[in-house]
This record gives structure tokens, sequence and C-alpha cells, in this order.
């Protein structure tokens, strides 16, 4: 199997493809921590993977996208004692035999790239991509497969717990779609607050781009918060939880 490993500010994912079947099977989350070793990321994944009767063996590539540097030594360290596989980490020099190009890479996250390299890759014309993460990101790649731009705003978790620390009695609330656009209490009010708030951010920002690229584009959606925002059903014309993950494999295997 191909191993996907995509670590953000707030969860490291590992993806699993399986060329067998052609699709991604198996997909494990754990907590950004600094300050996690090589060893303890090693039992947890462990523990996966006799919940899913899997072994270390069935990894046979691994491709890293990191935004957090820090962590980098302990995913290269873990990849080689518990799979016995030196991984493919991706960096500004990644991206010269893409499809999509860039003229700044340093500058651009890699699971940003990763996104529009999938992307651009499955539709092959000019692409927004709408990542729900820590921060919520529009990339656009235009129809020769080059690097426009990109939007950053904090995400949708990033905003409630902006609001919970620099208020005195304002709570921290989950993510659900409120009854109505207006708050009938404090934690309805939050809610219907970031949730419409942010549908009405992300329907404006793509039309503002789409306004100034003047020409058709796809739309897609990934990220782990891309499914709490249901009002924005329709706007996007694909939905792809794995979008980033097959990005980082294509980045791989372009290299190696």
């Amino acid at each position: 199997m191909f191993l996907s490993i995509d670590a953000g500010n707030s969860n490291i994912v590992f993806g699993f493809f399986d060329p067998s079947l052609g699709e991604w099977r198996h997909e494990f989350r754990v907590e950004t921590a600094r300050a996690i070793t090589a060893i303890e990321l090693g039992q947890k994944l462990s523990l996966f993977f006799l919940e899913n009767n899997l072994g270390p063996g069935d990894v046979s590539r691994i491709g890293i996208s990191s935004v957090v540097p820090e962590i980098n030594p302990v995913l290269v360290e873990c990849a080689a004692i518990f799979f016995g596989v030196a991984p493919y980490l991706i960096n500004g020099s990644s991206y010269g035999k893409l499809r999509v190009s860039t003229h700044r890479p340093n500058e651009i996250g890699s699971d940003l790239m990763a996104n529009m390299t999938a992307a651009y890759e499955r539709f092959e014309q000019s692409c927004i991509i709408v990542d729900f993460g820590t921060a919520l990101t529009f990339s656009v790649v235009d129809e020769q497969g080059r690097v426009a731009g990109v939007n950053i705003v904090p995400g949708l978790k990033t905003a409630v717990k902006s609001l919970f620390i620099n208020t005195s009695k304002l709570p921290e609330v989950k993510l659900e779609l409120p009854s109505s656009a207006i708050g009938q209490n404090t934690v309805h009010a939050i809610q219907a607050g970031v949730i419409y708030g942010y549908t009405g951010l992300v329907k404006g920002m793509l039309a503002t781009i789409k306004e100034e690229l003047g020409r058709d584009c796809k739309v897609i959606a990934t990220g782990g918060m891309s499914k709490i925002l249901t009002p924005l059903e329709g706007t996007f014309d694909e939905v792809d939880r794995n979008l980033t993950l097959k990005g980082i494999k294509l980045i791989t295997e372009a290299n190696l």
C-alpha cells in the first residue's frame, strides 16, 4: 500500500491507498503534538494496525506533506522504525516534474500544492480548491496548471476557539447547523454566526475569484470540516475528503 501522511496544525492524517482495489481503504488521525516522539507515534499506529488487521509490511511507499516543520524528523524517524521505509518529504524542489507549477514553491504549503495537483489531475482545467482545515484556504490553479494564487482566512474551529479564548463569557461550542440564522441563546448565536457567516464568506469569495478569473472553473471542497457547512450544498462540483492524500501520492510518485 501507499501511505500518505498529511501533517497539519491540528491533526496528522495517515491515509492508506490499496493499489489492488484502486481506493483509499483506511484513515488514521492523531492530534498534532509538537512534543510527540517517533516511538509514541509508532505505538499509536501499532494499535490502529491491530484493530484493522494490517501489518507494517503492507506499506511499501510513504509520502509526507507537513506544514509543521518541527515534527518532520519525528515523522521520518517513525516511518523508518515502524515501516522500515525511507519516506519522501515534499519540499520546494518537489514540483518540477508536475503538471502544476508555481514560481514561488517555498511560499505555498505542501498541503495546498497537493490539493492543486490532485484537482488539476482530475479535471485538467481551472480549479478553485476550498480546504476546510485549521485555516480556510482557497487555492487557484489556471487552465495551464499554473498556480494563480491562494487566499487564507481562519478556519471554522479556529474562529470558535478565538471567541472562547478572547472573551470572558462566550463558551467554546460544538459546530452544528442551528435551526435558524437568528440565535435564540448564546450557543445558538455562536453556531449561527459561524456557520451562516462562513457560508456567506465562501460564496462571496468564490464569486469574487470567478469574476477575477473571467472563465469557468471547477470548485472542489476538501478538509475535515468540508461537510459542516450544509447550506453550501450545490456550491461545489465535487467534495473529496481524500484530495490532499491523493496529491501527496501524485507528488511523491513523480519524484521517485
